[in-house]
């Protein structure tokens, strides 16, 4: 019987989570593509982002962003709560009745937390009533020292009896409270094959602390003591075996009894233990167990669990001493076997899911299969004239060595006259005095003379600036380069300077971008006094995205001298 109703159990779990995994499956699948940059964002959580960070890992955070460390830091998880009932049964010196028996049910209320992606720890609440009655008719002399039957105040057993019997069939009904706080291990979240699991295995151990009383029903509505014996066997047939027919004689004495359990067990319990809540004897509860949560979605999974408490020392749990055959006490045990349903609370922005969920690995395969994070070696592709511009996109293949060259490989031209600086003697040539000749220079239609003249910003020359990998820092050699730059600007104060980094392949490459470009703007600013006014900010250009160029503004060219960083969190300490 048990079996069945345990195998109906099991497939109506089965049944809830089919389903359930099935759609989350999917959107789990779904949603490890970034539809913004086409990368994969892993099926657990995004490790790149530092939401799910407390204040106390974002150090470890910034240093692994820096690959200045190998591990992320553990993120934010939710806390579990739930509630849930089932069979409540005492396994002691009187057979206990099922719930279909009538017997015993439990209900459970607990929190639940996570410590790591092993280790959790869960306080959980019990309430139990458990029952049991004996199909075997006891003879009352071999009761005479049982507590429950050997209380003068009712007359049952002892020297005196007010209501002698020949035989007596033990039962009792026990109502318990039981907290527990259990250290709980998952097994099988650490997955070397699939980045979710949808079923999590665990167990535990625990330690807790009960109160219980205990009844036992030996007196009818008229409070006079049952006869057994007529009760268990009318036809005065079935106790010549018994053995062979204790179904039908637990039926003829559940029939029989009235359900009162009028009598305590323990009839001065004060004189033995210490006691709480209406005489509840107090006690010390160690428990072990093991059990599954079936995932329905991101808040909700199904549990079924089944724990064993031992009675530590006391054989008072069923209200009796003794078992029959023996004569020899021993410890009561209590077994609960529960389904449950939990709930996982929390900021799902800021917290992932408990981290018996997830698995650790997630993060390091989609590394390895789709580098975000991953350190990569620049790319060497072909530059033929040696010009910084690969030669798939250089459009002025052949560039001298030593000429500056603009984005798409051709030499700058920064008056737009046609001849090229390095050529170009007459660097800045007003756009009335154009076409120049062969050498850059106008004719302007003006004084002799005039057209010799030129933009005070033309003395303010081009150049780049080189970063080491992963660094915004100010090197020595860049210093002194901005020291002639500064000298430059200072000489001609109208004239506005433009800083362009470039780096666009990633976010990462984007905010370092930013951050090189806002570093030379604030040693310029701070070191050699140069308005910031004057610089005109530009970031995230195509380019070798170690190199940050700059140069004097055009005419009419204007842009901010202060930009919003694209991705705040990505930047560096």
């Amino acid at each position: 019987m048990v079996n069945k109703k345990y195998l109906l159990l099991a497939g109506l779990c089965s049944l809830l989570v089919k389903p359930a995994v099935a759609q989350e499956s999917e959107s789990a699948a779904a949603a490890k593509w970034s539809s913004r940059d086409m990368t994969y964002r892993g099926a657990n959580y995004d490790v790149l982002d530092s939401n799910y960070y407390s204040n106390s890992g974002l150090r470890q955070y910034r240093r692994y962003m820096n690959h200045q460390e190998a591990f992320p830091p553990k993120p934010r998880n939710m806390w579990e709560v739930g509630v849930g009932g089932g069979l409540f049964n005492i396994s002691g010196d009187v057979p206990s009745l099922m719930l279909w028996q009538k017997g015993g049910y439990g209900f459970h209320a607990q929190i639940r937390k996570a410590w790591g992606y092993v280790l959790s720890t869960r306080l959980q609440y019990n309430y139990g009533i458990g029952k049991g009655l004996d199909y075997k008719v006891a003879n009352a002399a071999a009761l005479a020292s049982e507590p429950a039957w050997n209380n003068p105040t009712y007359g049952y057993v002892g020297p005196n009896p007010t209501f002698p019997r020949p035989t007596i069939s033990r039962n009792y009904r026990t109502e318990m409270h039981q907290l527990n706080l259990d250290f709980m291990g998952s097994i099988n979240n650490i997955n070397f094959h699939k980045a979710r699991i949808h079923m999590s295995l665990y167990g535990f151990v625990g330690v807790g602390i009960r109160a219980y009383k205990t009844w036992v029903n030996a007196l009818d509505a008229n409070y006079r003591a049952y006869d057994f014996a007529t009760i268990a066997d009318p036809s005065n047939t079935l106790l010549t075996d018994p053995h062979k027919n204790k179904q039908d004689i637990r039926k003829n004495l559940q029939a029989g009894m009235d359900d009162t359990y009028e009598t305590p067990a323990v009839p001065n319990p004060g004189t033995e233990r210490a006691t709480i809540f209406n005489d509840k004897l107090l006690g010390f509860a160690p428990s072990f167990g093991a059990g599954a949560e079936f995932r329905l979605s991101k808040r909700v999974n199904l549990q079924v669990e089944d724990r064993y408490s031992f009675g530590a020392g006391d054989d008072l749990l069923d209200g009796h001493r003794f078992d029959i055959a023996s004569r020899t006490p021993g410890w009561d045990g209590v077994n609960y076997f529960s389904l449950g349903i939990n709930f996982n609370l929390g900021n799902a922005r800021k917290s992932v899911e408990p981290l018996w969920w997830v698995n650790p690995l997630d993060h390091a395969y989609n590394e390895l299969s789709y580098p975000r994070h991953m350190i990569l070696p620049e790319p060497v592709l072909p530059d033929a004239d040696g010009d910084g511009v690969t030669d798939q996109f250089d459009k002025c293949p052949g560039t001298p060595a030593g000429v500056a060259v603009d984005a798409h490989g051709c030499p700058m031209d920064t008056d737009g006259d046609g001849v090229p600086d390095d050529r170009d003697k007459e660097l800045i040539t007003p756009t009335y005095c154009q076409p120049v000749d062969a050498d850059g220079v106008g004719k302007c239609p003006c004084p002799e003379g005039c057209g010799q003249v030129t933009s005070a910003c033309g003395n303010i020359g081009a150049g780049s600036i080189t970063f080491d990998n992963n660094s915004s820092k100010i090197r020595p050699a860049t210093q002194a380069q901005l020291a002639t730059l500064a000298a430059q600007m200072q000489a001609n104060p109208t004239c506005h300077v433009v800083i362009t980094g470039s780096g666009n392949g990633s976010k990462i490459q984007q905010q370092r971008s930013w951050d090189r470009v806002n570093a030379i703007i604030e040693y310029m600013s701070e070191k050699n006094g140069i308005d910031r006014n004057r610089f005109i900010f530009q970031y995230g250009q195509a380019g070798d995205a170690n190199s940050v160029m700059y140069r004097s503004a055009q005419q009419g060219e204007e842009g901010p001298a202060n930009v919003a960083p694209p991705f705040p969190n990505l930047r560096r300490d």
